[in-house]
């Protein structure tokens, strides 16, 4: 698919660094203070004789003579004769790392069987493995807590993690957020490239200028634009085939593909989140007065058949279809929407051209959009009972110095394993996966590929503004990526100042658990028969009397006393 699709099974990435008093080695820093409770009882029975093994794998940047250690790793594909239990990422972390895999490792088959296993594991007495691997659920995760099996990572994080990562937690202290209890830290974050899934708009730009027609700079240019799709198609498409809005609108409106995070930020407020008010307490947007206009709004572009009436059935995906088949101009998307779904549009449509384009400012000029996350993907927590609890640190440390931004010269400047995701052809250094033969860039990485936050984002504003693509890493994007998804990423860093972060990552409140499943379904049935002219515009104050009499407003007090609790 091409983009980089937050998902709890694939996690990004991390730093990089040598560990206190070997920073003359020149990868490591200083040693801080540990803020949390001291590792395992295992982890610290052996003293001083296990922690100097510890101290010289973090020197050497190895572990010599080799330990074992346990994860979690989920299905990925495997080629040049490679197995699960033999192939070049296991081979690599052995003569690199000094690290194997031993028997206690998961394979679990996919993410059901994964949680299922993990929930078996913890009621039956199982043993773990010593790195478990954490989606972004914070039920789960809170669940992991209170069983007792892991460890406050506080005390590891501030000896052993790498300058970039400590520095990306010091800027961002909300990706704390999920995993703080007890004031302590219990997962360690795996990072995300940031403002990756933030909306955009992508127009028909074929439409656009046989139309010549300009940026919608505001929601009436952009109806102005849909009126004229749908009544003055340039394709000839008669008005009642085309539906220039391609939505979903089946479980979630502030989702990754076809959102409308864009359309209530323009009224001033996001909906289906946590957002902060003017006095920096938490609100649920979703009944912020704003969503009211939100809601006329899209009932008013029902009514005129700027959305297709199925819209209600369609999910993320399915919502970007008629926009793929032709007969949608206006997709809420990604910056990577040119890597998929675009190229069905290519193939569907002769002559079809795509661009990206700025959300558009509301009647008062309030614009916004959602933000998916503070560079956080997943996490781990390390076992309480691990024998070296550390080894997760040095693999991810090892993962973000080398491999997250390779240096020129570098073994991993074209890729991670020759024959693999890079190779040598017609004399040439190339990663284009069409020229090279049964190529395969999934590897089983324990956390996943490695990924500095903000490093894919600057590089293609760099390459959108003309820049010359110099490090390893900016040839690899300008090679795999589409000019197209270079601008969008330019347009999605001139609007960075108006996206909205979802400030509630905890685990579901006392009340949420009892009462947020029937919030939830009065919010999309009261929104849904709004939109589709079903009940009055009215109708949504009437919602919001109930969803604060039925719960909502306790659980706005209790969301607000999680907030303050995490961050003292």
């Amino acid at each position: 698919m091409g983009k980089f699709k937050k998902s709890w099974l694939v996690p990004a990435a991390m730093s990089v660094a040598m560990l206190a008093g070997c920073a003359d080695n020149g990868n490591g820093n200083n040693a801080a203070s540990s803020s949390g409770a001291a590792p395992s009882a295992s982890a610290s029975a052996s003293a001083s004789s296990e922690q100097s093994v510890a101290d010289k794998a973090f020197a050497a940047g190895k572990y010599d003579p080799p330990i074992e250690i346990s994860t979690i790793l989920m299905p990925t594909t495997y080629s040049n004769g490679d197995t699960k239990e033999n192939n070049v990422h296991d081979r690599w972390m052995l003569d690199t790392l000094g690290l194997k895999l031993s028997k206690d490792t998961w394979y679990p088959a996919g993410s059901d069987q994964y949680k299922q296993q993990l929930q078996l594991a913890l009621t039956s007495g199982e043993k773990l493995p010593d790195f478990i691997m954490v989606p972004t659920d914070s039920v789960l995760t809170n669940q992991l807590i209170d069983s007792g099996e892991f460890m406050p990572i506080d005390e590891l994080f501030d000896k052993y993690a790498t300058k970039v990562w400590k520095d990306h937690a010091a800027q961002h202290p909300e990706l704390w957020y999920p995993f703080t209890k007890d004031g302590k830290h219990w997962n360690l974050p795996i990072m995300e490239y940031t403002d990756n899934d933030d909306t955009l708009l992508w127009l028909r730009e074929d439409w656009m200028e046989k139309l010549n027609l300009q940026a919608p700079k505001t929601i009436a240019d952009l109806e102005n634009i849909m009126d004229k799709f749908k009544n003055q198609n340039p394709d000839g498409l008669a008005a009642k085939d085309v539906y220039p809005l391609a939505i979903s609108l089946k479980n979630n409106t502030n989702t990754w593909m076809g959102g409308l995070d864009w359309l209530f930020g323009a009224y001033g407020t996001i909906e289906e989140q946590w957002n902060k008010d003017a006095d920096g307490n938490l609100e649920y947007g979703s009944v912020n007065p704003g969503a009211k206009q939100a809601l006329a709004k899209l009932q008013e572009w029902m009514k005129k058949g700027y959305i297709h009436p199925d819209t209600a059935l369609w999910d993320e995906g399915k919502s970007a279809e008629i926009w793929t088949k032709g007969n949608a101009g206006v997709l809420p998307g990604a910056n990577w929407v040119p890597d998929w779904p675009a190229p069905d549009l290519l193939k569907n449509v002769a002559g079809a051209k795509y661009k990206a384009y700025p959300v558009p400012a509301g009647p008062d000029g309030k614009i916004g959009t959602k933000w998916q996350n503070s560079g956080v993907n997943s996490s781990f927590m390390v076992n309480k009972n691990a024998a070296h609890p550390e080894a997760i640190l040095l693999y991810y440390n090892y993962m973000l110095d080398n491999l997250a931004n390779p240096p020129a010269g570098s073994p991993y400047e074209h890729g991670f394993a020759k024959g693999y995701d890079w190779d040598i052809v017609d004399g040439q250094p190339t990663s284009d996966s069409a020229k090279i033969k049964n190529y395969n860039d999934k590897f089983p990485f324990i956390t996943g590929p490695a990924r500095i936050p903000d490093l894919y984002m600057k590089t293609l504003v760099k390459l959108a503004d003309g820049g010359k693509p110099e490090t390893p890493y900016e040839k690899q994007q300008a090679e795999s990526r589409k000019p197209e998804n270079w601008y969008a990423a330019k347009v999605v860093m001139s609007q960075i100042d108006v996206r909205k972060q979802n400030y509630f990552t905890g685990a579901a409140t006392p009340t949420m658990i009892s009462k947020w499943n029937l919030l939830r379904q009065s919010e999309l049935e009261t929104f849904n028969k709004i939109i589709y002219g079903k009940l009055p515009v009215d109708a949504f104050d009437t919602f919001v009397t109930s969803w604060k009499a039925n719960g909502g407003d306790q659980v706005t007090k209790e969301v607000n006393d999680w907030f303050k609790s995490v961050q003292q």
